[in-house]
């Protein structure tokens, strides 16, 4: 029995988006679950778009969202190389072959031909097809012509009056009319393959037997049926995911918002967060759970239970997802991801003056508001930069008690503040001076902060300690005071 393989395939034409990782995903976890192999495969033809820095970064995303491959571009394999611009003899061989068995034939019509005969066709009203001018050259009209210098492309004779079916794995039974097919373009005039004729070749030879693909490839498979079946290759399986549709019901584009993986972990989406939002993605185990290990997804992923329906792109199940999976970090592990994102930041400095307890209690404060990494920097702005009195926050400073409720405090405030401590002495204030708790935290959090929201006073005020608090405490004194004059 031959054994299960499965292939993702991108083009370097860009960095991964969300429907390729996507894509990606279905293969991995089909082949975990199978216990099966996966190729990584570039196809690269297209040589205007595609640069060797979009494989790379779409490697490096792979390798971010934990996707693993056992043959391929960055690791070799029995059937090397997995580049398809260095696997150019192996079309031409069988190119020469459809050629031969009268299969294939040379086409010299220009592009301006072309188009001509789509635009009438499309006047028409009719499917805009190849009319198969060329099929019947004499050998002499074709050697006249090469002669003179036309490079031809070389065209697949389409059979006529077939019907191709597949019982696809996700969408069913589909029919293929090969009357609603032209002879199509399988060799390029410069010598470059046509990506339904190469995938073929690279599938059929790679031994892979499942090809899970976005629904937007449907289209494609009748000239790849014919083509298994002319090159007396072996079909694989096929399984054809749905699109991606933004909030809108729109196809996902930029409109939309970050689309590629290198975007959603600069922004701090942990990987765990988008493996598990992905797999979600037109696929449901059974269950309500929404939040799964990897283990529990590869061990439930079947193809049976992957929808029909057009998956829809909710940022807020991803950010609520994130944010679930960063308060599962202990502060060790959140520590070392919020690195590279306090590095970059204009408070990097002040913060690594940060340790031992205020490290903790800063990281502690953030740990529950953070939805994705690179909001740290909203927090490092709170800890370090300068308050900005909301408009909301001079109301609640004006209030008769505020003064002396300031200089209470400072005189009840230790030297060196600790997290525990600050709660019992807030309530002992609030005693002392026969208070409401709203009369005493507010005028703090509005002179400490400037804001009328946000972290608990008792991190603040630990993570400054007391001279950083005096300091703010006296600047607020300082611009009531002069408001009052």
């Amino acid at each position: 029995m031959q054994k299960i393989k499965v292939r993702f395939a991108p083009s370097p034409t860009g960095p991964l988006h969300i429907g390729g990782a996507r894509s990606a995903l279905f293969n991995y976890l089909f082949a975990r679950h199978q216990g099966a192999d996966m190729i990584l495969r570039i196809e690269d033809t297209d040589l205007e778009r595609s640069k060797r820095e979009y494989e790379e970064e779409i490697i490096d995303s792979l390798h971010w969202l934990g996707i693993e491959w056992q043959e391929g571009v960055d690791i070799s394999g029995e059937q090397a190389p997995y580049r398809q611009t260095e696997r150019l003899e192996i079309y031409q061989e069988y190119a020469r072959s459809l050629l031969e068995a009268g299969q294939a034939y040379y086409c010299f019509c220009s592009e301006e031909e072309l188009e001509a005969e789509r635009q009438s066709l499309s006047e028409q009203g009719q499917m805009p097809r190849y009319s198969g001018k060329c099929r019947n050259l004499t050998r002499e009209q074709i050697e006249e012509k090469l002669a003179r210098g036309m490079a031809p492309t070389l065209r697949f004779m389409v059979p006529g009056n077939q019907i191709y079916l597949v019982d696809d794995l996700v969408r069913g039974r589909v029919s293929f009319d090969s009357e609603n097919t032209g002879d199509f373009i399988i060799m390029k005039s410069d010598g470059i393959p046509t990506y339904n004729y190469a995938v073929v070749i690279d599938d059929a030879l790679m031994g892979v037997t499942h090809v899970i693909r976005a629904e937007e490839h449907l289209p494609n498979t009748p000239r790849q049926l014919m083509l298994y079946e002319a090159l007396n290759f072996k079909r694989p399986e096929f399984a054809h995911i749905s699109l991606i549709l933004g909030q809108d019901r729109q196809k996902m584009s930029k409109r939309h918002g970050a689309t590629s993986m290198i975007q959603y972990r600069e922004m701090g989406y942990l990987p765990e967060a988008m493996f598990n939002f992905l797999a979600f993605m037109g696929w449901s185990p059974e269950g309500e759970e929404v939040m799964l290990s990897r283990e529990q997804i590869i061990a439930s992923f079947t193809l049976n239970r992957v929808s029909k329906s057009p998956a829809v792109f909710d940022l807020d199940k991803l950010n609520w997802l994130n944010q679930q999976y960063i308060k599962k970090l202990s502060l060790t592990e959140l520590a070392r991801a919020l690195q590279p994102f306090i590095q970059r930041s204009r408070y990097a400095d002040q913060a690594a003056r940060l340790n031992g307890e205020r490290l903790n209690w800063f990281l502690a404060a953030a740990h529950e508001r953070l939805v994705c990494l690179a909001d740290i920097e909203e927090h490092l702005e709170l800890f370090f930069g300068d308050p900005l009195y909301e408009e909301g926050a001079w109301p609640v400073l004006q209030q008769e008690q505020v003064p002396v409720v300031l200089k209470a405090f400072l005189e009840v405030l230790p030297e060196e503040p600790g997290f525990d401590e600050l709660g019992p002495l807030l309530k002992t204030l609030i005693k002392q001076h026969k208070l409401k708790p709203a009369q005493v935290y507010m005028p703090l959090r509005c002179a400490l902060s400037g804001r009328t929201h946000g972290v608990d006073l008792p991190y603040l005020i630990a993570v400054w300690g007391r001279r950083e608090s005096e300091r703010r405490i006296n600047q607020t004194l300082e611009q009531l005071k002069d408001k009052q004059d």
